[in-house]
């Protein structure tokens, strides 16, 4: 979306993704203070959130790309708030490889960092009140924040360019992304259920306190 979005909503989307990377800065310096053997699992999620989030497919009718977040699986482990910043990380270093650009990373950060990791994080939570087993709530929380990413792209494109009839061009905007973003999202609910499952198998200390 670089040179997409306009100023005012660049500026926009800059602002409340600070807001919660602010927040999550504040919860990392406080769980190394609680916990300093963590730290080593946040370099290892902001790894795959990288890894995950960076290959891409472009999609025309949007004028943005779809691709895999992995923030979802990356807050059930490590919280929503810490994922923000892990993802506004990645998002900054993307830029160098010609993936989102120094305008969108406050929109991409609240799409996949703040939409997408919130949302994976309170259906998996939700999942589990539910009685499902760790592994499917892990994989719908995944599909969900897939999904909900993307659908929060197109209302940014929407909101932006076009104004004067945001929801009309939402629903076009989002039915653009679906052809690709739900392939990935299937992926995602994959790698995500795998991934926590061995977690809870292997080392169940380290999910999301």
């Amino acid at each position: 979306m670089d040179g997409i979005l306009s100023v005012t909503w660049s500026a926009i989307w800059y602002i409340v993704a600070l807001v919660f990377v602010t927040l999550g800065v504040r919860e990392i310096t406080r769980k190394r203070k609680e916990d300093p053997v963590r730290m080593p699992i946040l370099g290892l999620m902001s790894a795959a959130v990288f890894v995950i989030s960076v290959w891409h497919i472009p999609v025309p009718v949007t004028g943005s790309c779809s691709h895999p977040c992995g923030t979802a699986m990356a807050s059930i482990l490590i919280g929503p708030f810490t994922t923000v910043v892990l993802s506004a990380i990645a998002l900054f270093f993307q830029m160098f490889l010609a993936h989102g650009g120094l305008t969108t990373i406050g929109a991409n950060t609240v799409s996949m960092g703040v939409v997408g990791g919130f949302s994976g994080y309170f259906v998996y939570h939700g999942m589990r009140k539910m009685d499902l087993s760790f592994w499917l709530s892990a994989g719908i929380g995944g599909f969900v924040g897939d999904i909900l990413t993307y659908t929060t792209t197109a209302l940014q494109l929407a909101l932006s360019l076009h104004p004067e009839s945001v929801i009309s061009y939402w629903s076009i905007f989002t039915l653009g992304f679906m052809p690709t973003q739900v392939p990935l999202a299937v992926l995602e609910f994959m790698f995500t259920a795998a991934s926590i499952r061995y977690v809870v198998e292997r080392r169940p200390e380290i999910l999301a306190r």
